[in-house]
């Protein structure tokens, strides 16, 4: 068990916004948030990755995990696809109902796919804007004449991303060269993680089952890069890497940037520590579910 408390002062109140079955790091940055004792998980809420079904392939992935670490915490199906037509999802709706609580202690939503769902919740409810803040998983790093490939997850809403980048919401955006540094071997993760109750086993057995995928054809082999995990390290410790204010840019379909005349400013992360973020997350699984 965990031998320490946060002060109440301290705690914040999350939803992690997840494409959880597109592949296998968002169950572990869904458990780094469930097993961090700062963060109040409101809900956990599926988002698509525009593919036909994907929501819903998220929703039982993250429900995979949530069952796993036998929590109560709802998981909540987000917005079919890009575009956003018809009645609001739960992930909408829970999202507008959140920030317009009133609690001290603040909100922010961990965006670890498209931005489909906040964006929705911001365009149906422009009040809440100054009542949250985004940490965005997406889009590329400044600087860079072409994008080295199409960024996942701005690339499969890149009307949603220009949405909430050009919002009056907080953004802080962890960008493709910092979330693709976490990385892990699957032997590190077979010792730290697999041994370690139901959810270790899980998060292994679903990593490795998909490193044998053609889905995983990009990797190494026997590496992975944990990228989803730096959005629950930025809100445990928003200093747990270098960050710089720079100006909104413009995201195209390729997801490279175009210049935004008289566009606001957004944090964005230049790096990392992912000694900090292993160290704590391979702690706490230790700590809260023992070896066996």
């Amino acid at each position: 068990m965990l031998q320490f408390q946060v002060p109440e002062q301290k705690r914040l109140r999350v939803i992690v916004d997840t494409d959880a079955a597109c592949e296998a790091d968002d169950p572990f940055a869904i458990a780094y948030a469930l097993m961090s004792p700062k963060l109040l998980v409101r809900a956990v809420t599926a988002a698509h990755f525009a593919q036909p079904g994907s929501m819903e392939q998220s929703r039982e992935a993250a429900l995979r995990v949530t069952q796993a670490m036998g929590s109560d915490v709802p998981v909540l199906r987000g917005e079919e696809g890009p575009g956003g037509g018809g009645a609001p999802s739960e992930a909408v709706q829970r999202m507008i109902r959140e920030a317009r609580i009133d609690d001290p202690r603040p909100l922010f939503i961990l965006c670890m796919g498209a931005l489909t769902n906040i964006a929705r919740a911001l365009r149906d409810a422009p009040d809440i804007a100054n009542r949250l803040t985004v940490v965005s998983i997406g889009g590329h790093p400044y600087g860079e004449n072409r994008p080295p490939w199409r960024e996942f997850n701005f690339g499969n809403d890149p009307d949603a991303a220009n949405a909430v980048l050009q919002s009056a919401a907080p953004v802080w955006q962890i960008p493709s060269d910092v979330y693709g540094s976490i990385r892990v071997g699957l032997a590190e993760l077979q010792e730290q993680v697999m041994p370690y109750g139901k959810i270790g086993r899980y998060l292994f057995e679903q990593m490795i089952a998909y490193n044998m995928t053609p889905e995983a054809a990009w990797t190494q082999g026997e590496s992975w890069s944990l990228g989803d995990s730096p959005a629950v390290a930025a809100v445990l410790h928003p200093a747990c890497g270098r960050t710089a204010r720079r100006p909104v840019c413009r995201v195209e379909n390729d997801t490279s940037y175009s210049p935004l005349p008289g566009g606001r400013e957004i944090l964005v992360y230049q790096d990392m520590d992912s000694r900090y973020l292993l160290g704590d997350f391979y702690a706490k699984l230790h700590l809260l579910y023992p070896r066996t």
